[in-house]
Order: structure tokens, then C-alpha cells, then sequence
């Protein structure tokens, strides 16, 4: 993975801090989010019921087919918060020239301190409406981090340096370090996931380095954090950081992906921090079963001809 020194496309100076706004979450859509939902038109004329096979047996067949490894293999759904590079709680900090591309927010504090010298190529909504449901959606991504089945857990305080490491789940109860460089291994599968959940902190030494290869996507990667995480100097970080505290960039680091700190600050040092959101697939537990009912509608469909003959 190459460094995040600079942004392929223009950078405005952020302009002020917009005004803290009404004090409840209120529900709002992702504009890339694809809502799947059943059609009317799809329902056949009744046939007899032991010639129709129980459409739930056949979805609950499709997801024992499933290998558990890729049940495991779900993205975080961000929701509203996904577009943000940067979303706080009490507020946002800056020393040096910062560039970041991606819009940023702070609920329920709104400050934003240095913000003459940070570069955004994105909106700033302060504490607006829309930074308080991205924050109502982040709280919703960040219980789900929590609750997520672990693949692998190690001791404490484990340091990942040195590891080269395929998509799962992986808790440390206490916390993550990382004094070196890890490597994300997506095997070919752009879809691979990653999540670390760490009990308490999440922090990197100075010139650290998170490398993906093999088509490991950014945005697919998820460090849900108990408390706060550090990065150290230089620095060159991949994944959505989900601290339940705060969030501190040292000096020159770099980070493809969201800082999101769902109760504290963060505080940024001369760095550059690119979100990388894209447009959502269709996973292979959709595509399956999406497959799978449209063979049964289609068998229906055959059934109630033969019935009417």
C-alpha cells in the first residue's frame, strides 16, 4: 500500500463550523444504499400446500450450505455515517496542514479547533442534523463491532506486527498494538472483511504500516475500540477506527479509511486521512439466496400451471 501523501482531486478550505442543531437523532438514508424489497407482482395463484415446498425451509437449507467462515465475512453497516472521514463527539482538533477527503462532523460538541489550516475535499456539517443521525447510525455499526463472534482471540496486549492475515474476526480483550507492519491478505476476494475488536486501546509505534494486498479493500476493514487509539508518527493506517472514547493521529500519519469516535475528540497532527466509501456490493449470501428464490418462485409458478391444466 502505497503512502497517502496526496489527493488526486481538488482540496477546499473549510470555512467556519456550522451551528450546532436540534438536540434528537433524526433518521436519515445513505445515498449509495441499495434497499432490496419484495414485489407484489411476485405472488402466484395458491396451489395445493403439499406441492409447495416451505419457502423457509429452503432459505434455512441455503444458509446451512453456507460455509460459516463466509456468514462471518459481513461488512459493518456505517450507514449514514459512511461518507464521513471524520466523525467526533466532542469536537475535532488540528495542528499543521491536514488533508482529508471525505465530509466531517461532531455531535454533540460541534468545535473544530485549527480548522484554517485543514484541506477538505467534502461537507463540513458541524453538529448539524446530519452529523447527529451519522452519529445514531455509528452507535448502532459500533454495537454491532461488539457483538460479532470472534475467529481468532489473543493475549494481552498483542502486538501484530509481522502477521500476514486472511478476513475474520479478531479480539484482543484487552489491547492491540502495532510496532511494525501487518498485512491484510484478501486472497483475490475483494469482499474479505477484517474486524479487530480490542477491549481497551488500539495504538501503532512511529512508521507502522497496515498493507493490503491481493485485492484487500480498505473500507472492509474495522478497528472497534474499546476505549481510545493512537497512531503513531508517519504511520500508514488502513480501516474505519470505531473508538468508543477518542481517537489521536500523530504527526504525519496517514489513515485510508474513517476515524470515528463515538463519545471524545480527535486530534489530528499534520496528516492525511482519505475515506474510501464505496458503493456496496451485493454479498454471496445475498446473491445465493436471491438465487435460490427466484427458483422457487419459478417452480411455483410451473406448479400453479399444471394445477390449472
Amino acid at each position: 500500500m502505497e503512502p497517502m501523501n496526496t489527493f488526486n482531486h481538488s482540496l477546499s478550505k473549510i470555512i467556519g463550523s456550522t451551528n450546532a442543531s436540534p438536540n434528537t437523532f433524526q433518521a436519515s438514508a445513505s445515498p449509495w444504499c441499495v434497499h432490496l424489497m419484495e414485489s407484489p407482482h411476485l405472488i402466484s395463484t395458491p396451489i395445493h400446500s403439499e406441492k409447495r415446498p416451505a419457502f423457509g425451509l429452503v432459505l434455512a437449507l441455503a444458509f446451512m450450505l453456507l460455509p460459516i467462515g463466509l456468514m462471518a465475512n459481513v461488512s459493518l453497516d456505517l450507514g449514514s455515517a459512511a461518507p464521513f472521514a471524520i466523525l467526533a463527539g466532542t469536537g475535532i482538533t488540528n495542528t499543521g496542514i491536514t488533508t482529508i477527503a471525505g465530509d466531517i462532523g461532531s455531535f454533540p460538541t460541534p468545535t473544530i479547533t485549527g480548522a484554517s489550516s485543514i484541506y477538505l475535499n467534502g461537507t463540513n456539517y458541524g453538529g448539524g442534523l446530519v452529523s447527529q443521525a451519522a452519529k445514531n447510525d455509528l452507535i448502532n455499526a459500533y454495537s454491532d463491532a461488539v457483538g460479532r463472534s470472534a475467529t481468532n482471540i489473543y493475549g494481552a496486549v498483542f502486538d501484530l506486527a509481522g502477521l500476514t492475515l486472511p478476513g475474520g474476526v479478531y479480539r484482543d480483550p484487552t489491547s492491540f498494538a502495532l510496532s511494525g507492519t501487518l498485512t491484510l491478505d484478501a486472497q483475490g476476494d475483494a469482499d474479505t472483511v477484517w474486524l479487530f475488536q480490542a477491549g481497551t486501546t488500539l495504538s501503532t509505534g512511529a512508521n507502522s504500516l497496515v498493507n493490503l494486498i491481493n485485492g484487500a479493500q480498505a473500507d472492509n476493514v474495522f478497528w472497534q475500540v474499546g476505549s481510545s487509539a493512537t497512531l503513531g508518527a508517519d504511520t500508514d493506517f488502513a480501516g474505519n477506527i470505531l473508538a468508543y472514547t477518542s481517537i489521536t493521529l500523530g504527526h504525519g500519519a496517514r489513515i485510508d479509511g474513517g476515524l470515528y469516535a463515538v463519545n471524545g475528540a480527535v486530534t489530528l497532527d499534520t496528516n492525511a486521512i482519505n475515506n474510501l466509501t464505496t458503493v456496496p456490493e451485493p454479498s454471496s449470501v445475498l446473491l445465493l439466496v436471491g438465487g435460490l428464490s427466484l427458483l422457487y418462485l419459478q417452480r411455483r409458478r410451473l406448479a400453479t400451471k399444471a394445477h390449472l391444466l
